[in-house]
């Protein structure tokens, strides 16, 4: 069974940026562990569109959000990243949270949120600790917004405090980032093809 992911790099910098982003490094070797698992990524740079603040599914003209929100339902993997900014997610990665809150009301003829059968996993990088809060957060927005967490789906690296090494910068991925990129990948695709086989169960009556 062939499985599709959507990675959403919640890296401030935007593409044309002269730095390189360490968000988007682990969310690349995320993805090629993917393939091992027969799910294909694609990866949107959040910071290169126009996502207006809101908490609907369409804020109006030049909103880029219903363009990426059709592509987090199509998927059947979500790939949230972020890195650590004053110890919390980023602001961009926040964004695209506040906008899935319109799944809240958007279900289908049995109850079921939009989201409802589709999987999420997290990636966090940063310089200082921080990476359980971080992607505590996250998870806790992603399962308010019906999306289903599996087992250690999360992966992360956090440098020195106030250290001046990124991870991007990192001649060698560490055993201990690897071995958590491999765990959430096949847990991922293991739960994923199990929802896309049996969905939840609507509501009764």
């Amino acid at each position: 069974m062939s499985l599709k992911a959507l990675a959403l790099n919640g890296t401030l910098k935007p593409s044309d940026s002269s730095e390189a982003s360490s968000t988007g490094k682990l969310l690349e070797l995320i993805a090629e562990e993917f393939k091992r698992h027969g799910v294909e990524t694609e990866t949107i740079r959040l910071a290169d569109h126009n996502i207006k603040p809101g908490v609907t599914s369409d804020e109006g003209e030049g909103d880029a959000w219903p363009d990426i929100r059709k592509k987090v339902l199509e998927a059947d993997i979500l790939l949230v990243g972020t890195p650590i900014w004053l110890g919390q997610p980023g602001s961009v990665c926040k964004r695209a949270l506040e906008r899935m809150d319109a799944f809240l009301e958007e279900t289908d003829d049995q109850g079921r949120m939009v989201s409802y059968g589709k999987v999420a996993a997290v990636a966090v990088v940063g310089n200082e600790d921080g990476a359980h809060h971080v992607s505590a957060e996250v998870f806790q927005a992603l399962n308010d917004v019906g999306f289903t967490i599996p087992a250690n789906a999360v992966a992360y690296w956090v440098g020195e405090a106030m250290g001046s090494t990124n991870f991007v910068d990192l001649k060698k991925n560490p055993e201990a980032v690897q071995t958590m990129i491999s765990t959430l990948a096949r847990n991922t695709a293991h739960l994923a093809k199990l929802l896309k086989e049996s969905q939840y169960p609507g509501e009764e009556g």
